[in-house]
C-alpha cells in the first residue's frame, strides 16, 4: 500500500494511492493518520474523495514530525570516501520541519552557503509508539518506507564538529512522494542523478546500522511515536569528497531513486 499527503483546494490531505487515482483517507497528512489507531485498516477502506494521479500536488509525506533523526557514516562506501573508520555506533542528528519539501517541489539553495550537496537516503517512518525496542519489536513499530534527500550545506556543516547548523536549511529536504508498507527494507538500490548524470548508486546492503537496528537505538534515549522520520544515511558518491568538489547550483534537476519505494524529482532554485 502506498499513502502519500497531497495539497487540495481544501488543504493538505492523507490519500491512498492506487493505480488509477489518489483516494482521500479524511486525516490532513500521513503522520495524522499514522497517530489516529487502526491506521492500516482506515486506509484500505478509505473511499473519499478521488483525484487524478497526474494531477498530484506532493506535500512532505509528514508534514510536522516530532522528530526527523538523521543518521551520518551509514555506508560503508560513504564512510571510505570520507577518510572515516566504521563507527560502532550510529552517528546522529536532527532536522526540523520546515527543512522538509514535497517529492516535486523545488528545493531553495541558501544564499548563506556555495557547498550545498546531495545525500540519497532511504526514509524510514514509524507507525507505532515504540520504547526500548527489541529487533522484533523495532520490526514492528515501522510503517513503512520512503524517499529522502539530505541536501547539506557543507560549508555549515562543518564550521564545527556538530553537523545540524549544515543539514536543516528551511525548504532543502525532498520527501515522499509517498510511504511504501508492507515491504522490507532491503537490499535495494539507492541512486541520485544530478542533470541525468547518475552521482550515486548504491544498495542498502552496504547500511552499517539497517533500519531496525537504528529504531531499536533511538528508542533506547527516547519514545518514537507515529509519523516519526528516520533517514538511515548516504551511500557513496556526495559531491563533497570529489576532487574537485562538486555542488549543486540554480537550475539543476536533482533526481532521488530507491528500488522498490519511489523517486523524488526535484530542481534547484537559487
Amino acid at each position: 500500500m502506498k499513502l502519500a499527503t497531497i495539497r487540495t483546494i481544501d488543504g493538505a490531505r492523507a490519500v491512498r494511492i492506487d493505480e488509477d487515482a489518489a483516494v482521500e483517507i479524511g486525516p490532513g497528512d500521513v503522520g495524522e493518520l499514522l497517530s489516529s489507531g487502526a491506521w492500516r485498516d482506515r486506509a484500505h477502506t478509505a473511499d473519499g474523495r478521488r483525484h487524478r494521479i497526474d494531477t498530484l500536488d506532493y506535500a512532505p509525506l509528514v508534514l510536522r514530525p516530532e522528530k526527523i533523526i538523521c543518521v551520518g557514516l551509514n555506508y560503508r562506501s560513504h564512510i571510505q570516501e570520507m577518510g572515516r573508520d566504521i563507527p560502532k555506533y550510529p552517528t546522529l542528528f536532527a532536522k526540523y520541519y520546515r527543512c522538509l519539501i514535497g517529492a516535486r517541489d523545488e528545493i531553495v539553495l541558501p544564499a548563506a552557503s556555495v557547498a550545498i550537496d546531495w545525500e540519497a537516503e532511504l526514509g524510514v517512518v514509524i507507525g507505532t509508539e515504540v520504547r526500548h525496542a527489541s529487533i522484533d519489536q523495532a520490526h514492528h513499530a515501522i510503517a513503512g518506507y520512503t524517499v529522502i534527500n539530505d541536501i547539506t550545506a557543507r560549508d555549515w556543516q562543518y564550521r564545527t564538529p556538530q553537523w545540524l547548523q549544515g543539514k536543516t536549511f528551511e525548504a532543502t529536504t525532498p520527501i515522499g512522494p509517498w510511504l511504501v508498507t508492507d515491504i522490507e527494507a532491503g537490499p535495494r538500490k539507492v541512486s541520485c542523478t544530478v542533470d541525468g548524470v547518475t552521482v550515486q548508486l548504491s544498495n542498502t546492503s552496504d547500511l552499517v546500522f539497517p533500519p531496525a537496528d537504528l529504531v531499536a537505538y533511538v528508542s533506547t534515549m527516547i519514545t518514537l511515536v507515529p509519523g516519526d522520520i528516520i533517514a538511515t544515511g548516504t551511500p557513496g558518491g556526495v559531491g563533497h569528497a570529489r576532487t574537485p568538489p562538486e555542488y549543486l547550483t540554480g537550475g539543476q534537476r536533482v533526481v532521488t531513486s530507491i528500488e522498490g519505494v519511489g523517486e523524488c524529482d526535484n530542481q534547484t532554485r537559487a
